[in-house]
């Protein structure tokens, strides 16, 4: 059984798609031009804005609050209890964790992986997974362990391992990362919007 769906205009669901996957008190509600492309499912008690666009094979669980403008590339999976804000790029294969916040204006690499759990399977902590802050970018196959947070307009280089909290306008190199000045082509906010 599925949940209910709450639906804006000119929206393109392809057929093999499920919205509204499991039974859930709150519906899932698509905004405006939504375009949710083959193999995707989203659970229901999922908010998303205007203009969301998918690849293919796109999970999206439940009590996910998405904002406007937001992609989501090929096979990228989003676990639920996240909050994304509007004007983010999600590549190919990123692994949104439980508990993770990600500001307005972000761009995360294809392969990225963003984790909540600081002990798997030794410990029953809390989860807690990172923050990206607005303008924030992650590049590919980076990793951000649990709790960290990225600045505002920082930088996380490609394959970079954090560790620890990345200030904002810096950038964040190595594993572990260490962070340094931000290099003048990298320097202000991202231009997605």
């Amino acid at each position: 059984m599925t949940s209910e769906l709450v639906q804006g205009a000119d929206c393109t669901i392809d057929d093999d798609v499920t919205v509204g996957y499991g039974e859930f008190a709150e519906p899932t509600r698509l905004g405006r031009n939504a375009t949710i492309r083959s193999g995707s499912i989203v659970y229901g008690d999922v908010t998303i804005g205007d203009d969301f666009s998918t690849g293919h094979d796109v999970l999206v669980r439940e009590e996910t609050r998405i904002g406007d403008d937001v992609l989501v590339g090929t096979k990228t999976v989003i676990d639920g209890q996240t909050t994304i804000g509007s004007h983010v790029s999600l590549q190919t294969n990123v692994y949104v964790p439980t508990q993770t916040t990600i500001g307005d204006n972000v761009f995360v690499g294809p392969g990225a992986v963003l984790t909540n759990d600081e002990y798997p399977v030794r410990s029953d902590a809390a989860l807690e997974g990172p923050t990206i802050r607005d303008g924030a970018s992650v590049g590919a196959n980076a990793t951000l362990l649990p709790g960290v947070a990225v600045g505002e307009n920082a930088f996380v280089a490609a394959g970079a391992v954090v560790t620890a909290d990345v200030p904002p306008n810096t950038l964040a190199v190595g594993s572990p990362a260490e962070t340094q000045p931000l290099p003048a082509p990298l320097e202000g906010p991202n231009q997605i919007a």
